[in-house]
């Protein structure tokens, strides 16, 4: 993850502070979604670093229906966010609204809050349009001496959306999921790999990729990371990274034919 500026740790950790007790006390007063967008107003600007009469937008119309707050940088739309009141228990249902205007504008990210807790989701563009939770926190369990809290807040500050943490952690995220790992496992070259390790441990062994291969699917693999949307997602991925490295690796002995061949013709007299 990116290296926070210390001049935004600093408003980080500040915000932290301030923020707490407000809101816990709006907790304690239970007071509604109107009360409570603005409390995610003032936090945009004081925590997130955004400017709340540029960069924030509210009750944003999208074909006739509104979210509650939008973020814009440059006149460009970034992320939705859809408020519920601070005594709601956030819900996967409540974000689905929010999800549907993002996927109407081409909009990647949506932020569901209540004040206490955030839920970032990425907007994945198929059809039907579906959403991926990227992150939760509670924001008063945060602690400001903490600096892996620091360095999460920081991935949808103004700081860090112009610099695309948020992007990178998010495909971090999903270069390590089990459904990723499990996919890369059954590639041919990590099946090449632990073959040639096997053959070494047991070298009167005949061992073949198609072997280890069905052992990997049929007894280590857990069955709910082979099956589903997202580990055919996955596979698709990492097919798709392959194929593009096989062209790109074919494509330099041709570039470089092609050049030699150019380089060889006579000078025209």
């Amino acid at each position: 993850m990116a290296s926070v500026p210390k001049k935004v740790a600093e408003r980080l950790l500040n915000g932290i502070k301030r923020y707490q007790p407000i809101l816990s006390a709006a907790k304690a007063r239970d007071v509604g979604e109107a009360d409570t967008v603005t409390i995610i107003k003032d936090m945009l600007a004081d925590v997130f670093g955004y400017d709340k009469y540029s960069d924030v937008t509210s009750e944003h119309s999208i074909r006739g229906t509104f979210c509650d707050l939008a973020i814009k940088m440059d006149g460009q739309l970034q992320t939705l966010i859809e408020v519920k009141a601070i005594g709601i228990d956030l819900k996967d249902a409540h974000v689905k609204q929010a999800v549907d205007y993002a996927a109407n504008q081409g909009v990647d990210w949506v932020l569901l809050t209540n004040g206490i807790t955030w839920r970032v989701y990425h907007v994945i563009f198929a059809k039907p349009i579906d959403h991926e939770l990227v992150l939760e926190l509670d924001f008063c369990a945060l602690s400001p001496r903490s600096a892996g809290d620091i360095e999460l807040l920081y991935l949808w500050c103004k700081e860090g959306w112009q610099r695309s943490v948020l992007g990178e952690y998010h495909t971090q995220k999903q270069a390590l999921s089990r459904f990723f790992v499990g996919a890369m496992l059954q590639t041919d070259t990590v099946l090449d790999v632990i073959r040639r390790e096997l053959r070494r441990v047991s070298p009167d062994v005949r061992i073949d990729a198609a072997q280890i291969k069905e052992v990997l699917v049929g007894e280590v693999i857990k069955r709910e990371v082979l099956e589903g949307e997202k580990a055919d997602e996955a596979r698709k991925k990492i097919a798709r990274s392959i194929n593009n490295a096989l062209r790109t690796s074919s494509a330099k002995p041709a570039a470089a034919s092609k050049k030699a061949a150019g380089g060889a013709e006579d000078p025209v007299a």
